[in-house]
């Protein structure tokens, strides 16, 4: 079999074995393929692949001036792939799974406080028909701290608004069940019932489908037009740099560990799979707690 054909079993193993989401397959198949073509290896044996060939690899990638983070989730993709080769008998165990990965710069997440974030929610006009769907969408992604790809994927059916409740589909397609605030859900109630129908009516194409948030067209709306609602919104209300969508999700975070949220039921509510991911927003708190102390306190 031919490096392709191996790369399209290992994507496959991936789609079946891991549940892995469309977005991770592509991802992984576009790093592998680099691998491929920043070694030369379409021409040569996969079996004679060791370690130095993959920190040639990283030279390479260091040399063609990508981030830290990138390389270290091309190596991740690439060392996936020669593991399944391994497990495969394709390839020797030769040392290539101790080649480490760079140490990553940690950086903080970019968030809003709360007044931001409450200027950036009274920032569409609920008057108009895709003003009224943009405040819903936005309270819908803080309220809940969804990721915009979970976002765009919300059904109706997905929906339990008398318990104020969503079933959402996360990173590997993990499914969650998730609260939702008062206000959201209300506004949820009201778009279902006002504004979703109006814009189906605008289809061309007689949309049919059960997708939450809908385009001004009336065909679903995507993570791009997603992104653009936000960039509109926040332009209005913010002079940060760096604030995204992602950003509403990081506030939610942050805002319930400082309200007294256990870090335990906030990992739950964002999906992640390791508390070392959450642990982050402690950070963010503290951060926060010293702030205010070093604005308010008289003995600096």
């Amino acid at each position: 079999m031919t490096e392709n054909d191996w790369l399209e079993r290992f994507i496959t193993y991936l789609d079946v074995e891991r549940n892995s989401s469309p977005l991770t397959l592509q991802a992984y198949r576009n790093d592998i393929i680099q691998f491929f073509l920043l070694e030369g290896e379409e021409k040569a044996d996969l079996g004679a692949i060791n370690h130095l060939t993959l920190r040639n690899y990283l030279a390479l990638l260091k040399e063609k001036g990508y981030s830290r983070r990138s390389i270290a989730r091309k190596l991740s993709a690439t060392r996936s792939f020669l593991l399944f080769l391994q497990k495969a008998g394709i390839i020797k165990n030769d040392k290539w799974s101790a080649v480490s990965r760079p140490k990553q710069k940690k950086s903080l997440p970019h968030f809003l406080y709360y007044h931001e974030v409450v200027a950036l929610l009274e920032a569409p006009d609920s008057k108009t028909l895709l003003g009224f769907r943009d405040r819903t969408l936005l309270e819908l992604i803080y309220s809940s701290g969804l990721r915009v790809s979970e976002l765009v994927n919300l059904s109706s059916n997905s929906l339990q608004l008398s318990e104020r409740l969503i079933r959402v589909y996360g990173k590997g397609r993990k499914e969650r069940i998730v609260p939702v605030g008062r206000v959201a859900a209300g506004m949820i109630e009201e778009y279902l019932i006002k504004v979703r129908p109006l814009m189906v009516a605008r289809s061309s194409k007689g949309y049919s489908g059960d997708l939450l948030f809908l385009n001004k067209w009336g065909n679903p709306l995507s993570d791009r037009g997603v992104r653009y609602i936000f960039q509109k919104y926040i332009r209005q209300v913010s002079h940060k740099d760096k604030i995204s969508p992602h950003s509403l999700r990081h506030s939610f975070a942050t805002h319930l560990l400082e309200g007294g949220a256990d870090l335990r039921v906030v990992q739950e509510l964002l999906g992640h799979a390791n508390i070392s991911t959450t642990q982050i927003y402690t950070h963010i708190t503290r951060e926060r707690l010293s702030e205010v102390y070093n604005q308010a306190f008289p003995r600096k």
